[in-house]
């Protein structure tokens, strides 16, 4: 089978970063190692290599942090460490994310918590930003306390915007700027982390540093609002989680909160549903889906990814890149946003 050119690239960067991986998993105890490894899809819940491959996470946080070391003419080695680095805070992003929105399923297994409990699962996303940290202090840059510093404020911005959409949970007047500073701490603050923190341990100049910066800004944002799509209309076969699963859970994602604030008797229809206080059915939630669509949450979301990924691909015309650097971080861009809803 021929690899398109973003499949290659994210094939020769798991070839890169996954040994690393598993050599950094090697560090914990037994029993945190099992529940990190199992979440990460590279054995099953008994510490067993799968007789078939297990579903992974598509890895497009490490090319980043690959493609930024290259953009700033250092070998792709170089930005294995960054990569390795917002690799494991993503995961630790994901177990406790999991343990908090109560979600039993990832990619087709029992998440974590589910499996072996939600101890276990708070102290592997523990463990994970703790590797995260330890990895990338051990880069071999004389420029690594300012990526330390970089991924620790990245976690900040992250530990944010999870804390926003929590409380959004208890309020009907979340505005549409609030969820995307929401959605810009969340998701996207980690991939102008990845975009740019290669870079960094390689020496980049303040102007590349800030355009890739703002590249992995804009992109994270498209990334956001596609997976905010994906929670209400995506195909359970492609993003592993239950049909309507944001609506299930009354997220308050974009495309809801632009549907909520919209003047419209959808809107006003949809407020009502979502301040039921039993769960709603499967006819409800169909409906919940449908007034989302008719208050315009849909097309909005839709064209405000469009725009971000834009504004991404723009901020690379500001700076001298290599061509083929150039070529990838446009592709691995439009796959970022390109997934289908």
């Amino acid at each position: 089978m021929t690899l398109l050119p973003t499949e290659r690239r994210i094939a020769e960067t798991h070839r890169m970063v996954e040994p690393a991986l598993l050599a950094a998993l090697d560090r914990l105890d037994a029993d945190t190692r099992r529940a990190c490894g199992y979440h990460f899809g590279f054995w099953d819940s008994d510490g067993q290599f799968p007789a078939e491959p297990t579903a992974r996470g598509k890895g497009l946080r490490p090319v980043l942090a690959v493609l930024s070391a290259q953009a700033a003419q250092a070998p792709p080695e170089a930005g294995v460490p960054a990569a390795l680095a917002c690799e494991l805070v993503h995961n630790f992003s994901l177990l406790h994310d999991d343990v908090i929105d109560g979600d039993t399923e990832r990619r087709h297994r029992p998440t974590v918590w589910a499996r072996f409990g939600v101890p276990d699962a708070i102290l592997a996303g523990d463990a994970l930003l703790s590797l995260a940290n330890e990895v990338l202090a051990e880069a071999d840059s004389v420029h690594v306390h300012v990526a330390v510093r970089r991924l620790g404020e990245t976690v900040r911005q992250l530990i944010a915007g999870q804390t926003a959409d929590i409380a959004f949970e208890k309020r009907d007047d979340v505005t549409l700027a609030e969820c995307t500073s929401m959605a810009a701490d969340k998701t996207a603050a980690l991939l102008a982390c990845s975009a740019s923190l290669g870079a960094v341990l390689a020496g980049a100049p303040a102007t590349l540093l800030a355009a890739l910066t703002t590249f992995g800004r804009h992109v994270g944002m498209a990334f956001q609002l596609t997976d905010d799509l994906l929670g209400i209309w995506g195909d359970p076969v492609r993003t592993g989680k239950p049909v309507l699963s944001d609506l299930r859970a009354r997220k308050k994602s974009v495309p809801v909160v632009a549907a909520l604030t919209a003047p419209t008797m959808a809107a006003e229809e949809l407020r009502d549903l979502y301040r039921r206080p039993d769960p709603l059915d499967e006819a409800e939630l169909a409906r919940a889906a449908s007034l989302v669509e008719q208050a315009g949450g849909r097309g909005w979301t839709e064209d405000e990814a469009d725009r971000q990924l834009a504004a991404g691909i723009r901020a690379l015309g500001t700076v001298d890149l290599p061509d083929p650097v150039r070529d990838d971080l446009t592709r691995v861009a439009g796959q970022l946003r390109g997934r289908s809803a």
